[in-house]
């Protein structure tokens, strides 16, 4: 089965009326970033649309759309298969995801104001009692989350939408990390909230760039520990 082990009701089956192939393809997108489905998983077009609730059409369009963005690999003669990244290609998206980040973390810092920087440590103090209850689909939400926050904080729509573009990759990337990284992912979190509420530029830039850094080398060294 395509969704064994996940808990009854995780796959969602799809409303109509509305944009049914854009619902398949965004419940699809989720499915794979949060490794529902698997890296490498072969996706059986008849048992999607069985568990999704729709007919073949839309989740053929759907995986089509996929593989076109580099999530769903199309395999003459074999069908679709979940796309297993490359540890290049990880590399390269997590040290862009690095640049981008330090200058959030730079402008949230020039920016941000007591209201911004208290929905920083709600969101701060959400994430450290999912690592403590070892929730680590709620962490990983819930750091992505608290990024996108310091990213509207920073108050430059360009990069915001250049964030958003490989925000669910950063996702896909950070899954398999997350309980590793654990409760220092959100040690460094409360830095970077320091750093923002005393306005200080330099230090949340140094302090989002370590952050980002900390993930990549953990992916990277996810197979050695």
């Amino acid at each position: 089965m395509l969704f064994a082990g996940l808990p009854q009701g995780a796959v969602p089956k799809l409303e109509r009326p509305g944009p049914l192939r854009e619902r398949v393809y965004e419940a699809l997108l989720e499915l794979i970033t949060i490794r529902a489905l698997r890296p490498g998983q072969h996706l059986v077009e008849s048992e999607l649309a069985g568990q999704l609730g729709v007919s073949r059409q839309p989740v053929r369009e759907a995986l089509q759309r996929l593989n076109t963005e580099g999530w769903v690999d199309l395999r003459p003669a074999q069908g679709a298969f979940v796309h297993e990244p490359t540890e290049e290609e990880a590399d390269q998206l997590l040290s862009v995801r690095t640049l981008l980040e330090a200058e959030a973390g730079r402008l949230a810092a020039a920016h941000a104001d007591a209201d911004g920087v208290a929905a920083l440590e709600e969101l701060c103090d959400r994430g450290e009692a999912a690592v403590a209850e070892d929730d680590v689909d709620l962490a990983v939400a819930l750091n992505a989350e608290f990024h996108a926050k310091v990213m509207e904080l920073a108050k430059n729509v360009v990069l915001s939408a250049l964030a958003a573009q490989v925000g669910r990759r950063v996702r896909w990337y950070y899954t398999p990390v997350a309980r590793r990284r654990g409760k220092q992912s959100w040690t460094e979190h409360r830095e970077l909230i320091a750093a923002i509420a005393t306005h200080d530029e330099q230090r949340a830039t140094e302090i989002m760039r370590a952050h980002t850094e900390h993930t990549r080398r953990t992916y990277h060294e996810r197979e050695k520990g």
